[in-house]
């Protein structure tokens, strides 16, 4: 880290305008940037770490935002006095941004290998020659497997690893100075995370740039930043050297960010959650092996409520219109038996066949072999009335609720709607009151009945998907990737709330998720899919603490454990 300030904000304050009133929502911030450096930012999704990021590429909304104080000073001189034209050779060239969903970044109608060619063309001198050579240049320092294919693919034809590594090559094409990278891998696997964040290392140390790292994630930021500052309700509440603030933070904002995550050592009852630290009141009751034990002997002593034996799926896929057709098996002879009461994890790589089996499960797709038992019934052999009669039986949780939502329907609707379809209640107005009965239980208003799904943050929305799932009142539930998306304090929130409705209502869930922290604390039972198959399987704390497999040793390896 060098001590040259390659950027100065002081005394930043913005605001935004909401129904005619001007509300301040980042308050007079100033922070440095050191050449050569690693700034991690951490917060809260609406702690202002994106806003105040975007007013250093001057990328904030026009009409309904204001920059009403401050400077912002890159190479010594001020972006908030620079004109467009001006800003225009700054952005892309001296300061670029990869930015968090690569999917809605790239465009979809684009080959990858023209995206990145396009700002080659605009920032450079180079020839249309040149310029591919240079791209598939970057495609290989970004490490991408076979960079002349994905040269000519369009985004939807690779992973999201491989996307944000596409968007990681256009924001350094240029050889920036300063990189912005906003929650690069909040989607990503553990072991795919671990990859970007070893490559970002990399390319700044070769390229001697300056990365400001956003993310909601302390343990992650640790692994990258030379320093960090911690924003709250747009106030920076602390910053310093990384290892100052993981091991003595001062704030209890800071603390609460850092407690909120599920630990690898040890089981509590309850997530400790943001609210508990801000009221002073955390709870940290720790799970024995012992209280462990005796519910596990009680759970593994009845009759499996599903049981699936030997199931394959296989697809079919072609690589042109005359070739010949190979078949791929997604899932390969998987079995395993689910108890009632019981929460299974479901850990992988993307790929490797969890939510492929998870619908299989639901009957949402048909499996190509095998049996798959539900309380002693075979369901791959059922009829289609039968199958819906099941559907009230087996719900599932998306991992994204916005898009399992109509933005048509009020949400009191959409929850009263497969009640509806099931035969729940006698009347609208009885339906009503189970419908508001359920907002109360998984934590939100009576008020929120009449609202749009619009109208609500992504940790609101996913305790309306799980109100919606538990309506039916199923016995077992899918959790797919259902809180990958959302702060860590927030899913703390809904993790709690899955295992206060499991123990009041007493669901059985299949938790899948590629955050193996995460599955550890919500699991019983652990199964590790890979390539289609079922690498290992056993108690979940006896994984973690002795992983049997080299795969299953790489993805506990590749979480992010912070100082």
């Amino acid at each position: 880290m060098d001590n040259e300030k390659l950027l100065l904000v002081s005394d930043l304050s913005i605001s935004f305008l909401s129904d005619q009133i001007e509300k301040e929502i980042i308050h007079s911030i100033s922070f440095e940037l050191h050449k050569n450096e690693i700034l991690g930012i951490v917060g809260e999704s609406g702690s202002g770490k994106s806003v105040s990021t975007l007013a250093i590429l001057g990328l904030l909304p026009k009409r309904i935002s204001k920059i009403t104080n401050g400077s912002i000073l890159f190479a010594g001189t001020d972006l908030l006095q620079t004109d467009s034209k001006a800003f225009q050779k700054i952005r892309g060239n001296d300061i670029s941004m990869i930015f968090q969903e690569p999917m809605s970044s790239l465009n979809p109608s684009m080959r990858c290998g023209q995206q990145v060619e396009e700002i080659l063309l605009q920032h450079t001198k180079l020839s249309k020659r040149e310029a591919k050579e240079e791209t598939i240049s970057l495609f290989e320092k970004v490490k991408l497997p076979l960079p002349e294919r994905v040269y000519k693919a369009y985004p939807h034809e690779i992973s999201g690893g491989q996307k944000q590594r596409v968007m990681i090559a256009m924001a350094i094409a240029c050889k920036p100075k300063i990189l912005i990278a906003d929650e690069p891998t909040t989607a990503l696997d553990v072991t795919v995370q671990k990859e970007i964040i070893l490559l970002l290392k990399q390319l700044q140390a070769e390229e001697d740039m300056s990365i400001i790292f956003i993310s909601h994630d302390l343990s992650l930021v640790s692994e990258i930043a030379d320093r960090v500052m911690v924003m709250y309700k747009g106030d920076i509440v602390e910053q310093g050297l990384v290892s100052d603030i993981f091991h003595r933070p001062q704030h209890t904002y800071t603390k609460a960010l850092l407690s909120s995550k599920p630990s690898l050592e040890y089981r509590l009852k309850r997530l400790p959650t943001i609210k508990d630290f801000m009221e002073g009141s955390p709870r940290a009751e720790k799970v024995t092996d012992e209280q462990r034990r005796t519910a596990h002997a009680k759970l593994y002593s009845k009759t499996p409520l599903l049981e699936v034996i030997d199931v394959e799926k296989e697809y079919l896929t072609k690589s042109g219109w005359f070739s010949k057709s190979d078949t791929f098996k997604a899932v390969d002879g998987v079995s395993f038996k689910l108890y009632e009461g019981e929460t299974l994890g479901l850990v992988g790589e993307s790929g490797c066949g969890k939510s492929t089996l998870a619908n299989a499960i639901l009957q949402l797709e048909k499996a190509t072999a095998g049996q798959i038992l539900y309380r002693g019934t075979d369901i791959t052999k059922l009829s289609s009335s039968s199958i819906r009669t099941l559907r009230k039986e087996i719900q599932i949780i998306f991992q994204d609720p916005y898009a399992s939502l109509n933005p048509r329907i009020p949400i009191g609707k959409a929850i009263m709607e497969p009640m509806k379809v099931h035969r729940i209640g006698n009347s609208d107005s009885e339906r009503k009151e189970i419908v508001l009965e359920l907002l109360q239980k998984v934590g939100l208003d009576e008020s929120y009945f009449s609202r749009y799904p619009h109208e609500f943050s992504g940790g609101q929305r996913q305790r309306i998907g799980i109100a919606r799932a538990i309506s039916l009142r199923p016995k077992l539930i899918v959790c797919d990737e259902s809180v990958s998306a959302l702060d860590i304090s927030v899913q703390a929130q809904v993790l709690n709330l899955l295992n206060d409705l499991k123990e009041n209502f007493g669901f059985t869930y299949i938790f899948i998720s590629h955050d193996l922290a995460v599955v550890k604390y919500m699991s019983d039972q652990l199964v590790v899919m890979n390539k289609g198959q079922i690498e290992e399987m056993a108690d979940a704390d006896n994984i973690y603490d002795n992983p049997q497999r080299e795969y299953t040793k790489k993805l506990i390896h590749a979480i992010p454990k912070g100082l």
